[in-house]
């Protein structure tokens, strides 16, 4: 009677020996599977052994080296960088022990600059660096290289993007990617922050509202008289931008005792400002004045100026928006739309020599300059002085 062979990790199917191992719970993470079967490709039980058993060693080499890589090292805290040594067949390597990849960068981004913010920055942090993950993969950050970089650069030339849009997306990732390599303690060289495309492609210049065209557009607003037209006219002489003036609240709007009227551009839980230099308030003159005081006469104290753009817990900004360019139309130049007039702001400010630091107030534009942080600003009555030499007489 011949010697009967015993091939561990095996079973026989149809004549043929397969291996079978069960993964081990503490590495079964890695894992798709909860086990490993494969056809040894024999049907001689001694050949089947032999190869079940050098694929068992091969297996618990491999398990080990995982377990290794997730039990913390003694005084891994210390380390001043995110690599240890280790020594392999007598030869010494680095071995990255970084474990941040590109999504857990943007959950450390969103849970700790994302707080009180709303949801246009956190859609942004998200989609951007939503792109790296397309076209590069999810990958562990030390991982990321140049090429990746590149990559993802010529994936989005090759979608049509704008350069200013393409430098907007890049920033963003490198950003994310720097507050979540600092929050964490790793030594990050964020291969993102030297790409090179060319940043005029495809920009469309945005043309500022000339000032027979302002006028032309104030005289129909003041005959049509609807809220649309309002806003229009609010953002024709003070230089807002239409998310500002959409989510405003009347109590936003004040009259003095001489009859002057202003508007306070601040914060509310259903619309956020750009930055912080946006909150200000702006004396009202020309269309802005009219506009302001047909919304008190219209809604009163206590409500929206805009009812129809604040129906939901957010200002629907983009509604206003494409309302307002879409009647503009038939008034402006092609490539001139509601954005326009803000250009023309600066510029008609600038035609009676008002300093750049009441334009920038006026505007809520950032001004450079560690000592433009101090004080107040400039009082009210000095900003209106130069908003009535602009207003035009309708």
């Amino acid at each position: 009677m011949p010697k009967y062979i015993y091939a561990p990790h095996t079973f026989v199917k149809d004549g043929i020996f397969y291996f079978i191992r069960r993964i081990p719970v503490d590495v079964r993470k890695h894992y798709t599977a909860t086990k490993i079967s494969h056809s040894l490709k024999t049907r001689l039980p001694q050949v089947a052994a032999s190869r079940a058993m050098r694929t068992a060693s091969q297996l618990d080499e491999y398990w080990y080296q995982l377990k290794c890589q997730d039990v913390q090292l003694p005084g891994q805290h210390l380390l001043k960088t995110s690599s240890i040594v280790v020594s392999r067949h007598g030869h010494t390597t680095d071995v990255k022990t970084t474990t941040l990849n590109v999504s857990d960068c943007v959950e450390i981004y969103l849970g700790q600059k994302g707080v009180g913010k709303g949801d246009t920055f956190k859609r942004a942090a998200t989609r951007n660096c939503g792109y790296v993950i397309k076209y590069c993969g999810n990958l562990y950050i030390d991982q990321l290289t140049k090429a990746h970089a590149n990559k993802l650069r010529d994936a989005l030339v090759a979608k049509g993007m704008a350069g200013s849009s393409i430098a907007r997306i890049l920033g963003t990732v490198r950003s994310v990617l720097n507050f979540a390599a600092s929050e964490e303690g790793i030594d990050f060289r964020n291969p993102f922050g030297s790409v090179y495309f060319d940043r005029s492609a495809k920009v469309q210049v945005r043309s500022p509202v000339q000032a027979h065209d302002i006028k032309i557009v104030q005289a129909a607003c003041h005959k049509m008289d609807d809220d649309v037209r309002w806003l229009v006219a609010l953002v024709a002489d003070s230089g807002m931008r239409i998310a500002e003036a959409a989510g405003l609240s009347c109590e936003d709007i004040q009259v003095d005792d001489d009859g002057n009227i202003s508007v306070q551009i601040i914060p509310h839980p259903w619309r956020r400002l750009k930055t912080s230099q946006s909150e200000r308030t702006i004396p009202l003159v020309g269309s802005s004045a009219w506009a302001a005081k047909r919304i008190l006469a219209s809604q009163g104290q206590g409500s929206f100026a805009f009812p129809r753009y604040n129906k939901t817990d957010v200002t629907n900004a983009n509604s206003a928006s494409a309302a307002a360019n879409k009647w503009l139309r038939a008034y402006l130049p092609e490539g001139t739309s509601m954005h326009g007039f803000r250009h023309s702001m600066r510029d008609r400010l600038r035609a009676v020599e008002c300093p750049a630091d009441i334009v920038d107030q006026i505007g809520g534009w950032g001004t450079v300059g560690v000592g433009q942080s101090y004080g107040s600003g400039y009082p009210v009555a000095v900003l209106r002085k130069y908003m009535d030499k602009i207003s035009y007489n309708i």
